[in-house]
């Protein structure tokens, strides 16, 4: 047998030169991203931003949780830090709110916690005047917790009790089955021979009278009727008479018609007397003017005479008409 020679081995790999120093290097470069990573994430969750702490009070803190959101109009403007017991039994809530969204929140703000059937609880902060003065730093106030959870008992109740109401009231013996018994009563009166009468008098007997009473008082009305008929339209009635009368107040119509024509007729003739009468005075007048003037004139012809008489010492006298 043949002996075999053993494979030649191949070249030793170059040693590395410093190879501690790279692998120490290495994981000095791998904790810095690691730190870096984990700065940068506490950097975005805001752990370097400063803040405004505020203390929520409440009965209980089921529903809470360290590192929930409170909300303002939708948009997280504060984070829950820590949930401690207070020596009243209350549990305070303490929740970091940063500086630049502070001024969100007011002296009067109000702050919930909203339980819903489905979805964890949410914290949220209402503000009705954002001109109030600002929520001052470590402010405690009040959480109003609003758990719908806590009303099912209640509105199941309230379910029940109108359920035995309604119960109540559809019962047989309740108000509303009598009432409903004595409409149908009233219904069978009036689809009955007496008909409203029957509703009103309440009983059939009472009703048989006054339908006769009643058909009394139409015959009495009929008769009536027709003797005013007479009266007014017969052959001797009123309407007779009255159309006479009319007649006779249109003849004593047309004979004061033609004296008031007879009238106007001698109006007009003292119109033209009239009309003659001022002419003739007119023309009085002015006769009277020329007499006046006439007798001036022989007045001023006396006293020329008068005084060209030397005898003649007493006083004309001339009497006018």
């Amino acid at each position: 047998m043949s002996e075999t020679t053993p494979p030649a081995a191949g070249p030793e790999p170059a040693p590395i030169h410093n190879a501690e120093a790279k692998a120490v290097g290495l994981l000095v470069l791998l904790v810095a991203l690691v730190l870096g990573a984990v700065m940068y994430l506490m950097y975005a969750r805001g752990a370097f931003e400063p803040t405004q702490r505020l203390v929520l009070t409440a009965d209980d803190s089921e529903g809470v949780a360290v590192g929930m959101d409170v909300t303002f109009a939708g948009f997280p403007i504060g984070r829950v830090q820590r949930i401690e017991l207070a020596q009243d039994g209350k549990a305070r809530i303490l929740v970091d709110v940063p500086s630049k969204d502070a001024h969100w929140l007011r002296s009067t703000s109000i702050f919930t916690l909203e339980k819903s059937l489905v979805g964890g609880a949410k914290l949220r902060a209402f503000t009705g005047i954002p001109a109030d003065p600002p929520l001052p730093p470590d402010a405690e106030r009040a959480l109003l917790v609003g758990d719908m959870a806590a009303e099912i008992p209640r509105l199941l109740q309230t379910a029940k009790d109108l359920l035995n109401n309604l119960a109540a009231l559809t019962a047989e013996e309740s108000a509303l089955g009598s009432s409903l018994r004595n409409v149908q009563g009233v219904t069978e009166k009036l689809n009955g021979p007496a008909g409203a009468l029957g509703v009103l008098a309440g009983e059939d007997q009472k009703a048989r009278e006054l339908l006769r009473n009643a058909n009394s008082l139409v015959v009495k009305a009929d008769s009536l009727v027709g003797n005013a008929d007479k009266r007014v339209f017969g052959d001797k009635g009123l309407a007779n008479d009255t159309q006479a009368a009319v007649q006779q107040l249109n003849a004593l119509l047309a004979d004061a018609r033609n004296s008031l024509k007879k009238l106007d007729a001698v109006l007009v003739e003292a119109q033209a007397v009239g009309a003659n009468t001022r002419e003739a005075t007119e023309d009085l007048s002015t006769l009277r003017a020329e007499v006046d003037a006439n007798l001036r004139k022989v007045e001023q012809m006396i006293n020329e005479l008068n005084r060209k008489w030397p005898f003649k010492r007493s006083e004309p006298e001339i009497k006018l008409p």
